[in-house]
């Protein structure tokens, strides 16, 4: 081997005497230095960032309107603005939808004509039954006109077989045709009858294509439309009539405070969808029975005067009073109160979390005097916005919460 190749299989082989780099020291090194930063923002920025960066299941309160008289309130609930009196108006024959004499909204007075049927197919119907009426009378007419005859010429006949100027066989022939003329007769006259019954019916069935309101009411619902088609499968179809005279505030009250409640006792009635505004109510009806799922007996109660802007099923809340309320106290301004347990300290005032869409947030309030469980809203939201109850430490404004199932 030459000297050359012994040289370059000398520079292939691997110089062991050469101490190994300590790049494992670094890695270690380095790992450790990342787990450092990760316990470090898990034991001290865990709860602000997962509240950054996952749902904080919260539980939701309210604010709420308060009689400025509670004290003479002994039981508040709530309930929904109810009608008493209502129709779904139908049709009770089939008929196609010829006119329509009202819109969604507009009130009506019972017996107004609120919808005509197609009434082509019936008047030809009716008719056609008069014309077989007259045709069933004209043949009564005729067999009567032949019993006439007929019997007059049997008594002809019958003095002269007594003579024996004629045989008897002539009087007999005679007398069997006067039977037969009489029962012609009957049965003409039944015909008549039946054909007579059905003109009638069929005239009503007429009349059944002008369609009347049952009830005084106010449309609800927006009416069927001209052209479709209306009959007793579809009944109710056509319209729904409400009687906004009939409108009480219908509410539950638990079962151990039914004895608070009684007939013709004074109420005060605050509407959601008009709020700051009471109402002077009155209970007007106790229902028969319990709900026993619930523990809760109905109560029925009406305003002492309806307001002009009332609908069905606006929420309400009554509270049941010791006494009417006078004037003044019904002018007196609602106390809007705000529980204590959504209330926060911020930067020397106070605030709320004010749910919205999912969200919340962090809205600043003045707060006067404390009430029952809350303190009075001087300046803040309204009633029945919906605010965090308990709020947790590490909640932000405009952070993504998810609300608590109630208990």
């Amino acid at each position: 081997m030459s000297d050359q190749l012994s040289a370059d299989l000398a520079s292939l082989r691997i110089d062991r005497s050469q101490k190994p780099r300590r790049t494992w020291l670094r890695v270690g090194l380095w790992v450790l230095g990342v787990g450092v930063v990760v316990w470090a923002a898990v034991s001290f920025g865990g709860p602000a960032v997962q509240a950054r960066f996952f749902r904080t299941e919260v539980e939701v309160t309210e604010i709420t309107s308060i009689s400025p008289t509670q004290a003479d309130v002994e039981l508040t609930a709530t309930g929904y603005v109810i009608p008493q009196t209502t129709a779904k108006v139908g049709a009770k024959v089939i008929g196609r939808i010829s006119k329509v004499n009202l819109r969604e909204g507009q009130t009506v007075k019972a017996g107004d004509v609120i919808f005509e049927l197609d009434a082509l197919d019936q008047q030809a119907a009716v008719q056609s039954a008069a014309a077989r009426a007259a045709a069933a009378s004209a043949r009564i007419a005729s067999a009567k006109a032949s019993s006439a005859e007929t019997r007059l010429n049997y008594d002809r006949q019958k003095k002269l077989a007594d003579t024996g100027a004629v045989p008897k066989a002539t009087v007999e022939d005679l007398a069997a045709r006067l039977d037969a003329l009489d029962a012609q007769t009957k049965a003409a006259e039944a015909e008549a009858q039946a054909a007579q019954a059905e003109t009638r019916a069929l005239a009503t069935g007429l009349g059944n294509l002008r369609i009347l309101a049952p009830i005084d009411g106010t449309a609800v619902t927006k009416p069927a439309s001209v052209g479709d088609i209306a009959g007793p499968s579809n009944v109710g179809s056509l319209v729904e009539l409400v009687d906004f005279n009939s409108l009480l505030v219908e509410v539950d009250v638990p079962e151990l405070r039914l004895g608070l409640v009684k007939k013709g006792g004074p109420c005060e009635i605050v509407l959601d969808a008009l709020a700051p505004a009471r109402f002077r109510g009155e209970v007007a009806e106790l229902g028969p029975r319990l709900n026993r799922s619930k523990a809760t007996g109905l109560v029925k109660v009406k305003f002492a005067t309806i307001p002009e802007d009332l609908r069905p099923e606006m929420s309400a809340r009554v509270s049941f009073r010791k006494k009417p309320m006078a004037d003044a106290e019904l002018q007196a301004a609602a106390k809007i109160v705000v529980p204590a347990s959504a209330v926060v300290e911020v930067a020397g005032g106070k605030a709320v979390f004010v749910v919205d869409g999912g969200k919340v947030h962090k809205t600043t309030v003045q707060l006067g005097a404390p009430l029952g469980a809350g303190f009075v809203v001087d300046v803040g939201p309204g009633p029945g916005t919906r605010v965090v109850k308990d709020p947790p430490k590490e909640l932000a404004d405009g952070q993504t919460i998810k609300e608590k199932a109630p208990s």
